[in-house]
C-alpha cells in the first residue's frame, strides 16, 4: 500500500513581505500620525462644528418637508441629549424658546412625562426644535469658539489648574442639579451662561495639554526621520587620503 502524499507546500516558509512594501506602509503611517499631530486643532474644530450644526439642520429639514432625514438627526442626537422641548431652541416659529404651558397650548399634549415630551419636535405654529438642548448648544458652541481662539494663543496659553476648573463647574452643577431635583426651574439664559462657562473652561484645561503632547510627537518623529535619513545616506568621508 503506497504511502499518502504530503502536500507540496507543507512545511514551506511563508513568503516574506518585500522590504519596499513594509517601508511604504511605514511611511504612510508615519505621515498620517505627523499630519494629525500638526493639524489636530483644525480636526477637532471641524468635528465640533459638524456636531453643533447638524442639530440646527434638523428644524430646517422639517420646515422644508424632508421629515425622514430630519427625524434621523433627532434620533441620533437623542442618545446624547434629553431634547426636552421646553429646554430647547425653536426655529421658524413665533419665538425661539417656549415654556411648557405655552407648548401645551399650541400642540404638545398636556400631562406627558419627559420621555414622551422629548419626542415632540414642533409644528408649523411653534416652529421646530433644535436637536440638542439649550445647554448643549452653549457647551459645544463655546468649545468651538474656544478652539478658534486657542489657535491664536496656542503656544503661549498655560493649562487651567484643576482647582480653578472646579470653580467653573460650580455654576452648571448648581443650575442643572437643582433643576434635576425639582427644587427650581432654570431659564434659557442661565443654561446659556453655565454651559458656555463649562465649555470654555474645558478647552482651557485640555487644549494646552493636547498641544504640548502633539508638539512632542512632532519633535520625536522629526528626530527619527533625521536619524533614518542619516543611516540611509551617510555623510561622505572627507578626510584627506594618505600619500601612497
Amino acid at each position: 500500500m503506497s504511502a499518502s502524499r504530503e502536500p507540496a507546500n507543507q512545511g514551506a516558509l511563508p513568503t516574506p513581505v518585500p522590504d519596499r512594501a513594509v517601508s511604504t506602509v511605514t511611511r504612510l503611517a508615519d505621515g498620517l500620525v505627523l499630519g494629525v499631530a500638526r493639524h489636530w486643532l483644525l480636526l477637532i474644530n471641524l468635528a465640533v462644528a459638524v456636531y453643533l450644526l447638524l442639530p440646527f439642520l434638523a428644524p430646517w429639514l422639517m420646515r422644508a418637508g424632508f421629515t425622514t432625514p430630519a427625524r434621523f438627526i433627532y434620533t441620533i442626537y437623542s442618545f446624547a441629549c434629553h431634547q426636552l422641548p421646553e429646554r430647547s431652541y425653536f426655529l421658524f416659529g413665533q419665538q425661539p424658546v417656549y415654556s411648557l404651558p405655552t407648548l401645551e397650548n399650541n400642540g404638545l399634549a398636556a400631562g406627558l412625562d419627559l420621555f414622551a415630551r422629548r419626542k415632540f419636535v414642533g409644528n408649523p405654529i411653534l416652529g421646530y426644535k433644535v436637536a440638542i438642548c439649550q445647554r448643549d448648544v452653549a457647551i459645544y458652541g463655546s468649545v468651538l469658539l474656544g478652539g478658534l481662539l486657542f489657535g491664536l494663543v496656542r503656544s503661549r496659553l498655560r493649562p487651567l489648574s484643576l482647582k480653578v476648573y472646579a470653580l467653573f463647574l460650580i455654576p452648571i452643577a448648581l443650575d442643572g442639579g437643582t433643576q434635576l431635583l425639582g427644587l427650581r426651574s432654570s431659564t434659557w439664559w442661565l443654561r446659556l451662561i453655565t454651559g458656555a462657562l463649562f465649555g470654555l473652561a474645558s478647552v482651557w484645561l485640555a487644549y494646552p495639554y493636547l498641544e504640548a503632547s502633539f508638539q512632542d510627537a512632532i519633535r520625536t518623529e522629526m528626530r527619527r526621520r533625521a536619524r533614518r535619513a542619516q543611516a540611509q545616506d551617510p555623510a561622505p568621508d572627507l578626510r584627506p587620503s594618505e600619500p601612497g
